[in-house]
């Protein structure tokens, strides 16, 4: 799976950070998304997902509900099917966005989605 994790921080105590290394250890391709950054956990770091180069499968949302919201639409037109919003980035104008536009909106930790414990990293 193609996931792209946006809000990433270099901050290993942050729940982004976590979510990039759990993902890599189950395997899965991760593209971290912080316009401030250009490497993270030895992977190039994204300014927005529409420089992604490849198609996205799952986004993870870990942005504050302000932030989120701009980042929706790129979302959108990325054609991004599924995204997680994390606890503290949820909001209803995000989810109804999503939803809006057919896509699957998943309220979770995405950590304990892939079966893993978010303290564990």
């Amino acid at each position: 799976m193609k996931i792209a994790i946006i809000g990433a921080s270099k901050n290993k105590d942050k729940y982004s950070n976590k979510a990039v290394r759990a993902y890599k250890k189950h395997h899965h391709v991760v593209f971290p998304v912080n316009p401030n950054e250009r490497e993270l956990e030895g992977l190039t770091c994204y300014s927005s997902v529409m420089v992604i180069p490849l198609e996205i499968d799952v986004a993870s949302l870990y942005l504050p509900p302000e932030l989120g919201i701009k980042v929706v639409p790129e979302i959108i037109k990325k054609g991004i099917k599924k995204v997680i919003i994390n606890p503290g980035a949820e909001s209803k104008e995000i989810v109804a966005m999503l939803k809006k536009n057919k896509i699957k909106t998943i309220l979770a930790c995405s950590i304990q989605e892939i079966g893993e414990n978010p303290d564990k990293f």
